[in-house]
This record gives structure tokens, C-alpha cells and sequence, in this order.
């Protein structure tokens, strides 16, 4: 059982057929998510697109971050080169996938002039993954060791059996693995090409497996902001795709998602679940990152549509039959959150109020003029569904 909260890495995841009316963009748009959750979209362009980059500072000694009363944060690792993701191996170790997006030449220079390079790494990508052993629970790992390298932008992780995937950015891979085993010493196998690279960080490939173990989900970001290089170069792509633990039997499982970076399955229900990063320039309240609970074959908007059947107004080619299809998501994360962890929590220790909701850790966006996100967040879930009012427990990524 997975037993596990969502661990910080960086700075730190309506009914088909329904007739829709239509959106008029010029005003803003009040709807009723289908958790009935009211949500305000304003009109494309009310407020100017901005580029607000933050700058890195690191934690000073003896800081953390700063967690609701009853919580305390303390510090697991350091020193790792661009954690992207975390996995938690059934037998408790962790697995951190170490990889960064890699700028060179003149695009590095133009990086350092907006002030990209303040807010993340760029140089030479880690490519590995690391593996983090705490035997007795004290908070402190006594074995820390490279489990796997030489990859590829890797990002998502999952064991299954006595198989390790390994989801590069342009492929997934998969390597035979024993419980308790501190190194991967046997070649892998490319069981599935993936699409490479993408807009803006869109190079993450996340990994689920179904309850059974019979279907693995894996997360592909879309390869622009809204498609402005072309459809042909988002095939199979803003998806999340379904395929069987030998890579055989690929299909789309649901799209139109622009980047489902977490993803994860509700626990009792089999539910897969996304938190979603939105598209930028539109303006500082458009349009807000989401979580949603993903429907077999379900269509959520883009390019043509956004947050429900909301005409994107750039898109050169109309397709107002996509826009009427596009369904709305069960939750507002808010604008330009960058909402990228997600986790079910089905342990024990924390209080009650805590079971079976869904801890989110939002990395924050360049593309507001007051920053938004850069914290984790609780959902609480009532009847497996988000609460209909929800109430967000932040817990800020801020220096106290």
C-alpha cells in the first residue's frame, strides 16, 4: 500500500454529449466546474502577458520551508543536480531522477538577458538517477548512491514485478530490477519511442501503473504553447497514453491535456487523476492550471479550447467542433501555478482530514506579473470526488 506524501524536488500533477453554449470572450466567464467549484474566467488579454522571472537564491543555513501548524519540514538530501522527480519503491527506497534542460550558444545568452538563468538550471544535464536509503526511518538516508545513468532526460519512474521503467524524454525503458538492489547492472531495453524535447520544459515523461499492474499511463507534454509550430509536430503528443507492461497496445487514453506532468491514480477507485500546466500569454488570470480526474477518451481542449469550451482566440485554424467537446476539469489550481507534483495520501500518521486526498507541489510561473504558485497544496476529497468547496492548505516554499 502506498503509504507515502509528495516529496519537493527543485523549488520544489462533464458529461460527453452535453450541448454547450456559446462562450462569448468578450466578457469574463463565470462556470460551475463538475465539482461545483465557481471559477471566473476573465476575457483573453485583459491584462497584459508578462515575463516575470524569479531568482534562485538557495535555502541560507538553517532555513526551511514553511509548513502549517503540526508540521515541521526538515531537510532529506542536498547537493542533487536538478531533481526533477521522486518515486518511492514499494520497499521504501527513493528514487530521484536528476535531469534538467540543456541551453547552449546564443539561446543561453538570450537566457541570461530575460533572466531565464536566474530561475533554473540550464547547463549540462545530470541524467541519472540517484537512490536514497533511510533503513531506520530517522529522516536520514545512510545510503545514497547513482542507480542508473548515462539517460536521457529521464523523469518518470515505476516498478513493476521485477521490471524498472525508465521514462526518457524520448523513449520509455524498461531493465530488470530486484527489490533492495542499489544498482542497475544489466542493459536496458527501449520498449516504446516517445516523442523528444518540448516547449518550455515540456521534455517530462511521467509514469503510473494501473491497481493491477496491467496498464502503464505515461504523461507527454505538448511540443508548444499552442501549437504555433504546426500540428504535425504534437502527434501523440498533450496526451496521456496508455500502454501494456511490454510496451505493446499503445493508445491515447485522454488528450488535449497541454501538459499533464503529475499524474496519479486515486487509491480504491483506480481513477487516474492529472494536474495540468495551462497555456501562457493570454494574460495574468488565464488560464488556471487544474486538477481533474482523467475519463477514458476524454478531450480537455487543446489547442482550440481552454478550461472547458473556451475558444483560444490564436489558433489560425478554427476547429469549433473540438471546442464544443472539450470537457471541463473537476478544479481550478489558479493562473500560472505550474502545478507539477501530484500524490494520493493513504498513510496513517497524519490526521484524518489527510486520507485520501491529493498533495499537489506547484513549481511556479515566469508568466504573471505577481508570481503564483512556488508552494504545496492539499485537496481534500469527500465521496473520492475534490471537495466541492475546497480549502487549500498552502504550504509555502518561502524563506521565514
Amino acid at each position: 500500500m502506498k503509504t507515502y506524501l509528495l516529496y519537493i524536488t527543485g523549488i520544489v500533477l462533464l458529461a460527453a454529449g452535453c450541448k454547450q453554449k456559446k462562450v462569448d470572450q468578450t466578457k469574463a466567464a463565470e462556470i460551475s466546474t463538475p465539482t461545483k467549484q465557481e471559477v471566473k474566467l476573465p476575457p483573453p488579454y485583459e491584462t497584459k502577458s508578462v515575463s516575470n522571472y524569479c531568482k534562485v537564491i538557495g535555502w541560507p543555513a538553517g532555513k526551511m520551508p514553511v509548513a502549517p501548524a503540526g508540521f515541521r519540514v526538515n531537510l532529506f538530501a542536498d547537493s542533487l543536480r536538478n531533481p526533477r522527480n521522486i518515486y518511492v519503491a514499494p520497499n521504501g527506497d527513493i528514487f530521484v531522477s536528476e535531469a534538467n534542460t540543456e541551453v547552449k550558444g546564443i539561446k543561453k545568452i538570450g537566457a541570461k538577458i530575460i533572466g531565464v538563468a536566474a530561475s533554473q538550471n540550464l547547463g549540462k544535464s545530470a541524467n541519472q538517477i540517484s537512490i536514497l536509503r533511510d533503513s531506520n526511518g530517522d529522516g536520514i538516508p545512510d545510503k545514497r548512491e547513482v542507480f542508473l545513468s548515462h539517460l536521457n532526460q529521464p523523469y518518470g519512474m515505476l516498478i513493476l514485478g521485477n521490471s524498472f521503467y525508465v521514462a526518457n524524454t524520448d523513449g520509455l525503458w524498461k531493465y530488470d530490477y530486484k527489490s533492495g538492489q542499489t544498482k542497475i547492472t544489466t542493459p536496458g531495453k527501449m520498449i516504446l519511442a516517445l516523442p523528444a524535447g518540448g516547449y518550455n520544459n515540456h521534455w517530462t515523461r511521467n509514469l503510473r501503473a494501473n491497481s493491477t499492474g496491467t496498464k502503464i499511463y505515461i504523461s507527454v507534454g505538448s511540443g508548444s504553447n499552442v501549437a504555433e509550430h504546426g500540428l504535425e509536430n504534437e502527434m501523440r503528443r498533450a496526451n496521456i497514453l496508455e500502454i501494456n507492461p511490454d510496451g505493446s497496445g499503445e493508445r491515447i487514453y485522454a488528450s488535449g491535456l497541454r501538459n499533464p506532468v503529475g499524474i496519479d491514480v486515486q487509491p480504491g477507485t483506480d481513477v487516474l487523476y492529472t494536474v495540468v500546466n495551462e497555456r501562457d500569454d493570454l494574460g495574468d488570470e488565464l488560464v488556471p492550471d487544474y486538477l481533474t480526474s482523467v475519463k477514458q477518451g476524454g478531450f480537455y481542449g487543446w489547442p482550440w479550447a481552454y478550461f472547458g469550451p473556451h475558444e483560444d482566440p490564436r489558433l489560425k485554424v478554427k476547429r469549433p467542433d473540438m471546442v464544443k467537446k472539450t470537457l471541463t476539469p473537476d478544479l481550478s489550481l489558479g493562473p500560472h501555478t505550474a502545478s507539477l507534483g501530484l500524490v494520493f495520501y493513504n498513510g496513517n500518521k497524519f490526521p484524518a482530514k489527510y486520507k485520501n486526498g491529493a498533495f499537489i507541489g506547484q513549481h511556479g510561473s515566469w508568466n504573471r506579473s505577481v508570481l503564483s504558485g512556488y508552494k504545496v497544496v492539499f485537496v481534500p476529497f469527500a465521496d473520492n470526488k475534490p471537495a466541492p468547496q475546497p480549502q487549500f492548505i498552502p504550504m509555502p516554499l518561502v524563506v521565514a
